[in-house]
């Protein structure tokens, strides 16, 4: 397990400085170079001294005393320590890492558990991933003691059957206990799907890949949640017990 990394410019503006408070040399090398989120830090030893963000990483810009030059990379202590990378997770990675969980709480996903529930997870899962179905499985001690609440987001792109399966979940009268049904049988329980995809249903499960391709998750099940620290995290793949502790908490009894 991990935090949460910076994943892409579309949160961008709402953290990024005033183009007037950036001097024009910094703000011009970072429009040639693609470097976004431009924010002066008080780094030590006095040099004037930013981060921003390239692509998918941080970086730390320095400008030399005459003000006409800049330099970019990393800032390291005397010991060899990489210290840019705090400066990068309180300035850059938290915040969005924020901003990204505020997001998914305003999405519609398949809810299980109470709604008062100390922990709340979201996975995006896809009907044919049997990983998923095995974090499903191991969740529920948590989910039926009241610990945790589950937030499915459905996607498709494993199996062709994927977004009919997906479809007829979401096109069900109760679409929570349809996936609850699905899942206990191992995929072998559907509710039919009567005529064809409704275009909503189809803009709900584009609008969940487009956003799990956001957050920088390329297989499923895609695990977020927040920890103690109120930093959001990832985990991609099955979790082992110890992931499952650290995002359930300690098990039921």
């Amino acid at each position: 397990m991990r935090n949460l990394l910076l994943m892409t410019t579309w949160f961008i503006p709402a953290l990024a400085m005033a183009a007037s408070d950036i001097p024009p040399i910094v703000k011009q090398f970072g429009e040639q170079q693609g470097i976004h989120n431009i924010k002066e830090i008080d780094a030590p030893g006095g040099v004037k001294s930013w981060i921003g963000q390239y692509q998918d990483m941080g970086v730390t810009l320095f400008m030399t005393p005459d003000g006409k030059h800049i330099i970019s990379g990393y800032l390291y202590d005397d010991k060899g320590k990489n210290i840019s990378e705090a400066y990068f997770q309180k300035e850059i990675y938290i915040p969005l890492g924020r901003q990204m969980w505020d997001t998914l709480n305003k999405t519609q996903p398949l809810k299980e558990g109470a709604q008062t529930a100390p922990r709340k997870v979201y996975v995006f899962a896809d009907p044919f991933c049997p990983y998923c179905k095995k974090f499903w499985a191991e969740a529920q001690p948590w989910v039926k003691a009241g610990k945790v609440q589950l937030n499915t987001l459905l996607v498709a792109f494993l199996n062709p059957k994927s977004g009919p399966n997906a479809t007829a979940i979401l096109n069900a009268a109760d679409s929570v206990a349809a996936w609850k049904e699905y899942e206990l049988s191992g995929g072998k329980i559907l509710p039919e799907l009567k005529g064809t995809s409704s275009r909503d249903t189809f803009n709900v499960l584009q609008q969940h890949q487009k956003l799990m391709d956001e957050l920088g998750a390329n297989a499923t099940p895609a695990i977020y949640y927040m920890n103690d620290r109120n930093e959001l995290q990832q985990v991609v793949g099955m979790p082992d017990q110890k992931q499952l502790l650290e995002m359930f908490g300690p098990k039921p009894d």
